[in-house]
């Protein structure tokens, strides 16, 4: 699903990735981990298309990112991509179901299947009886889960996830961590989460392990 090559990344005279190789497969739930400052976000925003390296190739899904045109790149990341993150990102003038609805509209599919979907997931995910309600209204487990929701809407390739459960109580951290595997076995969902969660990493198919802008070990 996700290939890249010698990736490198530098930021003035920081270079915080140093020549990174990696390959995700279908269906996999691959944790990366590592200490603050050791590029694991930059990675995944480069992973997710959100950032361009400085050398090196990402291919997503047989597709050479590099390659894309502005407007490809654009369909790319709206039709293929997902992303969760540790601050939801709602918008609070927009009910839940209208904030899952969004990617889908933006991706110009018609406002009726788009609502559709958008309820589906939702009752999916367990906050059905919350569409109506904005997300001031919702808790913090409620807010991500519909925060997840709009990540599928568009039936994505592969979700990103960058401390998706940071802000969550433990018991709420551990319904999104099961609900990330429950997607994955139901629909075949590529996942490729950014955590320093010791448990979300136990869980996960592969945990990679980055120090000072290079990838130290992987374990499955």
């Amino acid at each position: 699903m996700i290939r890249c090559r010698d990736i490198h990344k530098r930021f003035g005279t920081l270079e915080v990735l140093r020549g990174i190789d990696l390959d995700i497969a279908q269906g996999e739930v691959a944790a990366i981990v590592g200490p603050s400052g050791a590029g694991k976000t930059t990675l995944l925003q480069i992973l997710g298309t959100l950032s361009q390296p400085d050398g090196g190739t990402v291919e997503i899904a047989g597709q050479t990112v590099g390659s894309l045109r502005a407007g490809e790149l654009v369909r790319l990341r709206n039709e293929r991509i997902g992303f969760v993150f540790q601050f939801h990102h709602l918008l609070p003038e927009f009910t839940a179901l209208e904030n899952v609805m969004i990617p889908a509209l933006i991706g110009r599919r018609p406002r009726a299947a788009a609502q559709k979907r958008a309820d589906e997931l939702l009752e999916l995910l367990g906050v059905g009886h919350r569409a109506t309600h904005k997300p001031a209204e919702l808790s913090g487990g409620e807010q991500q889960r519909v925060a997840v929701a709009r990540a599928l809407v568009n039936d994505p390739a592969v979700v990103f996830a960058d401390e998706p459960s940071g802000n969550l109580d433990s018991v709420n951290r551990e319904e999104l961590h099961r609900l990330f595997f429950r997607l994955r076995d139901r629909f075949g969902y590529t996942f490729v989460i950014v955590t320093h969660d010791n448990d979300l990493a136990a869980m996960s198919d592969r945990r990679i392990a980055m120090r000072d802008g290079l990838i130290v070990s992987e374990s499955e």
